[in-house]
């Protein structure tokens, strides 16, 4: 089932309050449907407190983050965040939660870096809770990493049962888990190295997204049509010379230009080419919500002004 289009702005800075609500009320202006942050240490904003500043100064941008970390904090805070946000928001959250990836964040913080496979266990256990804080009642879990006794959490949050989820990830088993567990499943290159290089790039070829989508479809089953396909598209370059200039962005990560044209993490070329290639990946891949950066937020507008809701 094609899903209508909807575009994100993701940001990471501001000098002042007035700076960052002004990106908000852009973003909303411009027909953006979603604001996000990510979720690092690398001198950008805290996404919580950002994230609730840009919704009080607007009244239809969704916000969230893309994606918090969840080792960076225990699942009944971030439950209780959340559900604030989403209340103070009128509904407007989008819950985006990580396993968490970056090595230097784990490095400068002392965070233990646990192996993949305990991170993502870990976090799918703060999934369950999360889910299980934010129904109504007392709630317990017992489980490897967290154990929560007894506890009815409030507020809850306005969406019911609760906001969407977006998981992301690049690996199969991630990508299978966020298949079943999530509402809308973001498609990334993957991060498993903690750092990103070329190899990382080489990783984000038309071929490879494809194997991706497999993975989402194995394990969402029957309900895939359900599940809303996200793509953060990094490089994002307005130009005449498409072919030259997906050359150099090709070269420069290990790829060729026809990989980078077709790469579902790269545009490249002029408004109208842009708009043809994401029409033919929501066909092939099945993104239909992809996400841009700051810079691009005025550039980009047009495309989202002829796609967003088509």
């Amino acid at each position: 089932m094609t899903k209508p289009f909807r575009f994100g702005v993701q940001a990471k800075q501001a000098a002042s309050r007035a700076e960052w609500v002004e990106l908000a009320k852009k973003a909303e202006d411009l027909g953006y449907s979603t604001l996000s942050l990510p979720d690092h240490f690398d001198g950008q904003l805290a996404p919580t407190p950002a994230l609730m500043a840009a919704a009080d100064a607007t009244t239809t941008l969704k916000v969230g983050a893309l994606v918090y970390c969840n080792d960076y904090r225990h699942p009944v805070l971030f439950a209780n965040e959340m559900a604030t946000i989403d209340l103070l928001s009128d509904g407007r959250l989008e819950l985006g939660i990580g396993a968490g990836w970056m090595t230097t964040d784990y490095d400068a913080t002392g965070i233990q870096h646990d192996r993949p496979g305990v991170r993502i266990d870990r976090m799918m256990e703060s999934v369950e809770i999360l889910k299980g804080l934010f129904d109504e009642g007392s709630y317990f879990f017992a489980g490897e990493h967290y154990a929560i006794t007894d506890l009815d959490l409030h507020p809850k949050p306005v969406q019911k049962p609760h906001p969407p989820f977006l998981i992301g990830g690049g690996g199969p088993r991630m990508l299978r888990l966020a298949g079943a567990n999530a509402d809308i499943v973001g498609v990334n290159l993957n991060l498993q190295a903690g750092v990103i290089d070329a190899e990382t790039a080489a990783d984000g070829t038309p071929e490879r997204y494809l194997e991706k989508i497999g993975w989402v479809k194995a394990g969402a089953g029957d309900r895939f049509d359900q599940i809303e396909l996200h793509i953060r598209t990094h490089f994002v370059v307005f130009t005449d010379d498409r072919h030259g200039t997906a050359e150099a962005i090709g070269g420069g990560l290990g790829l060729s230009a026809e990989q980078a044209l077709g790469s579902p993490a790269a545009l490249v070329g002029d408004t109208g080419s842009m708009i043809d290639d994401l029409v033919a990946r929501r066909e092939t891949f099945g993104f239909s919500y992809p996400s841009i950066g700051a810079d691009e937020i005025d550039a980009f507008a047009p495309v989202v002004a002829t796609l967003a809701g088509s």
